[in-house]
């Protein structure tokens, strides 16, 4: 739903200039496409590399390698060149699948931690160049300190959700038919509003900030 929304709020001349999302919504193709088509920086922990060599954290992962998308080809981290690029589409998605010949990766002397494939070779999928800038860029910045600093401001959405979930019970809905649910979210919304004024002005925290087990777990992995 987030290209969507960017798109009704293009409609109404409200883009932001940066989307702060979850992990369970961004992707390199979203993050791409929202700086493109939108100038929206999504600010949001983009999911690590999920490769065999990248979970084991041993051997080479695509990381390892570089590519060369004027040339298209890749180099290995032994200086090998790839004999293959093969643009693609995998479930929908533009790719591009890079692969090694197997007379150069049979007689590597650290092919053992370069690829496990039968065919004794190493073969890479990665994403067309502006897609796969934008992950590379993503990757690194998720790193930085500022980026933590700024991305703890999230906190403050789902403080809201949970608020408006035990407050105005959000999930469920007292009446039927979408006109009246909207108006009952409305009110709900202005009743939270009314709730935080209340409590600002009066100098009472909403809640104890607290990060549970699970979701320090879920951000590390994320990260």
């Amino acid at each position: 739903m987030t290209t969507p929304t960017h798109r009704q709020l293009a409609a109404r001349g409200l883009l932001p200039a940066e989307h702060y999302l979850d992990s369970g919504y961004p992707s390199a193709e979203l993050i791409a496409n929202s700086a493109k088509t939108f100038g929206i920086t999504l600010v949001t922990p983009v999911l690590a590399d999920v490769s065999a060599e990248a979970r084991a954290a041993a051997g080479f992962d695509r990381s390892a390698f570089t590519i060369d998308f004027d040339r298209q080809q890749a180099t290995c981290p032994q200086g090998h060149s790839s004999s293959s690029w093969s643009p693609a589409t995998q479930r929908g998605t533009e790719t591009i699948v890079v692969t090694f010949a197997t007379t150069t990766c049979r007689p590597c002397p650290v092919r053992d931690q370069c690829t496990t494939s039968k065919r004794q070779r190493r073969q890479l999928t990665v994403h067309p160049r502006d897609v796969h800038d934008a992950q590379l860029e993503a990757r690194a910045r998720q790193n930085t300190t500022d980026w933590q600093a700024k991305y703890a401001l999230r906190a403050g959405v789902e403080g809201t959700i949970r608020q408006g979930v035990a407050v105005a019970d959000l999930r469920h809905t007292r009446y039927r038919g979408l006109a009246k649910t909207h108006l009952e979210h409305v009110y709900s919304a202005v009743a939270l509003n009314l709730i935080r004024l209340n409590a600002y002005w009066n100098g009472h925290p909403l809640d104890r900030r607290r990060t549970s087990h699970l979701a320090r777990l879920e951000l590390a992995l994320a990260a």
